[in-house]
């Protein structure tokens, strides 16, 4: 049963590439990505703010323009079909009903000038194909289902009379409405404070095991990662630097930007007050990509060879682990040792 499973992911991504063609030069914004998603697990993307996370989910589920400013290459891979090839029409049958995403800001993605209810229902009706009246009957179960209460009552609220945990709640429970088997979550909880984003990222983890679904989870937040996913892929500058299970990620990393992340995360044992260990510099401009690493102007452990020359992403004895570094911090360790 394993060689089946990894003879044939749900999800596989094949030196993917976005770039935007803009008028001071085309912006590498995703360059090179590649992963596989398995059925039932959590990938977590994690990364600074630019790395190309929002970006590849967008590529994913192919809501990006189409006035020619987006250049695409590559494959993506669901259930073995490349959806890169697929017309627009089929696309617009997979969005919603196989794969589905919930956004950072809910106020984004709800329309603040329709009732809860009409937003659920229309997702049965146009998707699914549901009756009225059993949409509605089905709105209601899945209003109680992501935990807000009186959920018969909330069909006729509007997005303005919720709070902002209610709203992600309902964008939930809107994105579940179609049973994807790919659920993306964009930074789903960025904008709620600690107490209601734990519940929101505790009720994600309860409906996907309640249906098998898998998940992207994008976020910035390693803790996050560590608590809620299965495997990691960590993004700088567009391109995938590290990736393998999430547990072997916070015993064993490799690249230095993984570990400077580590280093940047408050940590609750330091007193207050605590000055955190931010990362120096700046990523680089997607205009112009450096020659070699992306990491190298940023990185304390550079050398002469990372900014000539780009690392490919590689593995010392554990294929499930890669990275792209020139000098592992293993390596490091030892030589400064």
């Amino acid at each position: 049963m394993a060689s089946e499973t990894s003879a044939s992911p749900l999800l596989e991504v094949v030196d993917l590439y976005t770039h935007f063609d803009t008028p001071r030069g085309v912006a590498h914004a995703v360059d090179g990505v590649s992963f596989r998603l398995e059925r039932g697990r959590t990938l977590g993307i994690v990364g600074e703010s630019g790395s190309g996370k929002s970006v590849l989910s967008r590529t994913i589920i192919d809501i990006l323009a189409k006035d020619g400013s987006v250049l695409n290459q590559g494959e993506v891979r669901f259930e073995g079909r490349d959806l890169m090839a697929l017309p627009e029409k089929d696309m617009r049958d997979i969005r919603g009903r196989e794969i589905a995403m919930v956004f950072q800001d809910p106020m984004s993605s709800l329309n603040p000038v329709k009732k809860i209810g009409k937003q659920i229902t229309e997702v049965l009706v146009k998707r699914l194909g549901m009756p009225g009246a059993e949409a509605k009957r089905r709105a209601v179960e899945l209003i109680e289902s992501v935990g807000i209460p009186d959920a018969a009552q909330q069909l006729d609220r509007f997005p303005m009379h919720l709070s902002g945990g209610m709203r992600q709640r309902v964008a939930i429970a809107i994105a579940l409405a179609g049973e994807p088997k790919l659920l993306i979550a964009d930074e789903p909880t960025t904008a709620l404070d600690v107490t209601i984003q734990a519940q929101i990222l505790d009720l994600l983890r309860r409906q996907q095991a309640e249906r098998n679904m898998a998940v992207i989870l994008i976020t910035h937040d390693l803790g996050i990662v560590a608590q809620y996913t299965d495997d990691v892929a960590v993004m700088y500058a567009g391109q995938i630097v590290e990736s393998c299970s999430t547990e072997e990620l916070i015993r064993r990393p490799r690249m230095p930007y993984t570990e400077a992340l580590m280093n940047s995360a408050p940590n609750l044992a330091d007193p207050p007050h605590t000055r955190l260990d931010a990362i120096p510099g700046l990523p680089p401009n997607l205009l112009r990509v450096p020659r070699g690493c992306r990491f190298a102007e940023r990185c304390p452990y550079a050398a002469e060879k990372c900014s000539a020359e780009m690392p490919a992403l590689t593995d010392d004895d554990d294929p499930s682990h890669i990275y792209a570094c020139w000098y592992p911090l293993e390596v490091k360790e030892a030589v400064s040792a």
